[in-house]
């Protein structure tokens, strides 16, 4: 039988640089994609022969060259694709889609329509992500550093008005109001499709630059909200990428208060949800600067409070409370009649959840308490989500104060209310609260509270 013919391979030179510039042996490289292959639950096994081969232009199969990619991004500090390593041979898409804040719009619309289209086929690389800590806090440097897209009017395509942008915000109200009632697990599919749908062919449209960025500030809403979706679905690292997507759709719209926003109540709560406290505080003061002057008191007040929690979380009680008296000064001095409409949802009782937050990581109960009775005697009945939320503090709180039969009964009936809801963070609080209990287990109100919430999920 004849020998296949042999294929002569070009040098991967641009995979040579990204190991320079990571200052990254072979053998080292090897160890950190096996390990990230791993996260993904892959069983690589490559060695510094794998990557010599690498280098003299063998490409591996599957889903390796996305998990090198992420491999070298980690050492770097940043996100890495496919086609920049080398490797990207047309039928793979790279597993950097989401990750950039694109310097030019055009970049930008494709990059974020390019994400929903891949969100809608359920690419594994999207919805099996990790996030980096890294690709949180570099968008927020690229944003502070960028003006404004000097125009963002096109033509082209089908015509786009007002009113095509008045239907992208109604759509956006009644999706809201659903996920707040439902949780997002019933309602993160049909934002994730209308995106894909009908807000893509708007952003191929024709517009004027008013229209366009009235647009665009739009659909930044939008994409944030599938981003705050993700998180309440389990997916941080598509959350990740939605974030920084609303991120430069708001820079598009040239507005900077949103910008701030999508730091301070998304990025940085996506950071509290991994751990990462610094990143709290970086995020949240890089959108205090930014919005300078761009944003409302009431905004203002979200930016400072979401500075706290990261405080919180490090323990730094001094400059916690610091900055949350800051954060209580700009809501005394709150309009909401001048707020955009974005920042509506956040009011007294949001502000009096943050801070129970921050009490409760700080170790102060009576405080965490507080605050978290005030939040619930002021959020409306139809925050369902939130109102679960909030007792769960309240129960938390309680224990902390030893007042077990009490922690219980509230905790109780915050798992009645997420009863109605598919929310990933209200389990989050709710297995927390469990394994605060853990302690009591044989305490016959542990005992009855685990029985009435078996019960209540076998319903």
């Amino acid at each position: 039988m004849a020998a296949r013919p042999l294929v002569a391979r070009q040098p991967n030179e641009r995979l040579q640089s990204l190991i320079q510039e990571a200052g990254c042996s072979n053998a080292g490289l090897a160890r950190r994609v096996n390990l990230c292959g791993a996260e993904h639950a892959l069983d690589l096994r490559y060695d510094k022969t794998s990557v010599a081969r690498w280098l003299r232009g063998q490409q591996p199969r599957g889903q390796a060259p996305a998990v090198i990619a992420e491999a070298i991004g980690r050492k770097l500090g940043r996100a890495v694709s496919v086609d920049e390593i080398g490797m990207a041979d047309g039928k793979s898409l790279p597993s950097s889609i989401g990750l950039h804040f694109s310097a030019s719009l055009a970049g930008a619309v494709e990059q974020v329509c390019e994400l929903w289209r891949s969100d809608v086929g359920r690419r594994d690389f999207l919805t099996g992500a990790s996030v980096a800590a890294s690709a949180l806090v570099e968008p927020s440097r690229d944003w502070l550093i960028t003006g404004v897209d000097p125009q963002v009017s096109r033509s082209g395509g089908p015509r786009v008005g007002p009113a095509d942008v008045e239907a992208v915000h109604a759509t956006t109200a009644m999706l809201v109001e659903l996920d707040h009632r439902f949780g997002s697990g019933h309602v993160r599919p049909v934002v994730v499709h209308y995106l894909n749908s009908v807000v893509s062919g708007l952003l191929a449209g024709s517009y004027r630059d008013d229209t366009g960025r009235r647009l665009f500030a739009a659909v930044a809403r939008l994409t944030e909200l599938a981003g705050y979706m993700a998180i309440d679905t389990g997916q941080p690292g598509l959350a990740q990428r939605y974030y920084i997507q609303a991120l430069r759709l708001a820079q598009a719209a040239g507005d900077r208060a949103y910008g701030a926003y999508v730091l301070a109540a998304s990025m940085s709560h996506l950071a509290a949800s991994l751990g990462n406290p610094r990143e709290i505080a970086q995020l949240a003061r890089a959108a205090q600067e930014g919005a300078r002057g761009a944003a409302t008191p009431t905004a203002m007040s979200l930016f400072y409070v979401a500075e706290a929690r990261g405080h919180a979380l490090l323990g730094d009680v001094r400059s916690c409370e610091a900055v949350a008296a800051r954060a209580a000064e700009a809501m005394e001095h709150s309009c909401p009649e001048e707020d955009p409409e974005w920042i509506g949802h956040f009011d007294r009782a949001y502000l009096a959840d943050e801070l129970a937050h921050c009490h409760r990581d700080l170790e102060q109960p009576t405080q965490s308490a507080r605050y978290a009775e005030e939040a619930l005697k002021t959020h409306p009945e139809t925050r369902v989500r939130r109102r679960a939320v909030d007792m769960m503090l309240l129960a938390t709180a309680q224990l902390q104060l030893h007042d077990l039969e009490l922690a219980c009964e509230t905790g109780a009936q915050a798992v009645e209310l997420m009863s109605g809801l598919r929310s990933a963070r209200g389990a989050e609080y709710l297995d927390d609260f469990r394994r605060r209990l853990e302690p009591y287990r044989e305490q016959r109100a542990v005992r009855e509270f685990q029985a009435r919430t078996l019960a209540e999920a076998a319903a």
